[in-house]
């Protein structure tokens, strides 16, 4: 599924299988997830830099490896992520800090992505996937854990230490997930949606969320942390507004609508406010440890890979309760 250019349906197309050049691995694809990230792309929030298969959210099976790898093998289950590759030699890669590469590349932005029978992807950037564990292990229910769980994971440890009431505004794929990591670390988890959004408020108690309500309601005590997964600039001063003094409101996504102008007294007392950008191999290998000693309950909506501008209009319109997963 291609997308020539922004604003305008992805397109079925056929293409030979592409063959892995050095330090590459053909994957056929099990399963990829749709993130909010790939809707950016999609409408023209992030510019995009000519046709592109989207999809970061990717399990699949290595079917050919390129010169110089070693792994992953062929036959060998493994995900692929945002992140997928950096250059290893500027000042933030020497920093152990590659999500801040000066010359990224990004699974399905910058080069093809998952919403394909097959693809191409760096070895060293492929995430290795639990073969046994606590979380179930099908490629559908594993694909959500590759974006939503990981940048909810970094958001998390972002958040700071001795937190133990923490917001979560957005509860969709990512927020789903990362508030059963909170609730089963003894934190109490307050889930915001938007008004009237039952279903996702209804999940979230069942998740183990202390509070549900509307994103314009208070909670019912003020937090240590809130996170911000919703794409809503707006949120930034209801967040301030219901975190305490030191508190930290943490930016979980790539792109943002701008951020109102507000009070300095919201930010006043060492309230911060943070962006998390992107993701680490770090990210993916404690991540996945931990998901596979940990249940992690993944709600996921299946399409067939041919209704993947279904999946994407059912994400944009907010209809989705956790993640959407196309399978080729």
């Amino acid at each position: 599924m291609v997308l020539d250019q922004p604003g305008m349906p992805l397109v079925e197309r056929e293409r030979p299988d592409p063959t892995p050049g050095v330090g590459e691995v053909l994957l056929r694809v099990l399963a990829c997830a749709v993130c909010r990230t790939d809707l950016h792309v999609v409408d023209g929030d992030l510019p995009s830099r000519g046709p592109v298969v989207p999809g970061h959210e990717v399990v699949g099976i290595v079917e050919a490896a390129g010169e110089g790898v070693r792994w992953p093998a062929p036959g060998m289950r493994v995900g692929v992520a945002w992140l997928g590759g950096a250059c290893g030699h500027c000042p933030y890669c020497r920093l152990d800090r590659e999500n801040l590469c000066d010359t990224p590349e990004f699974t399905g932005y910058t080069r093809d992505g998952g919403f394909a029978t097959h693809m191409l992807a760096n070895a060293a950037y492929c995430v290795e996937l639990p073969a046994s564990g606590a979380t179930r292990l099908d490629a559908s229910h594993l694909a959500p854990l590759l974006c939503a769980g990981l940048i909810g994971w970094r958001s998390l440890r972002m958040a700071g230490d001795g937190v133990r009431e923490l917001g979560l505004y957005g509860f969709g794929a990512a927020a789903h997930l990362i508030a059963q990591v909170a609730v089963r670390q003894g934190l109490h988890v307050h889930a915001f949606t938007r008004r009237g959004d039952e279903a996702a408020q209804s999940l979230a108690r069942r998740l183990g969320a202390a509070w549900a309500g509307a994103s314009e309601d208070a909670p019912p005590v003020a937090l240590d942390a809130a996170i911000i997964f919703a794409p809503v600039g707006d949120l930034v001063p209801r967040a301030l507004a219901a975190v305490r003094k030191g508190g930290r409101v943490v930016c979980g996504g790539i792109h943002m609508s701008d951020i109102p102008s507000f009070a300095y007294k919201l930010l006043w007392g060492e309230r911060a406010v943070l962006s998390v950008a992107n993701l680490t191999r770090r990210d993916a290998r404690e991540f996945m440890t931990l998901a596979a000693e940990m249940p992690l309950e993944v709600t996921v909506t299946p399409y067939p890979l041919s209704r993947a501008n279904e999946a994407l209009a059912d994400l944009r319109a907010g209809r989705l309760v956790g993640a959407a997963v196309l399978l080729p």
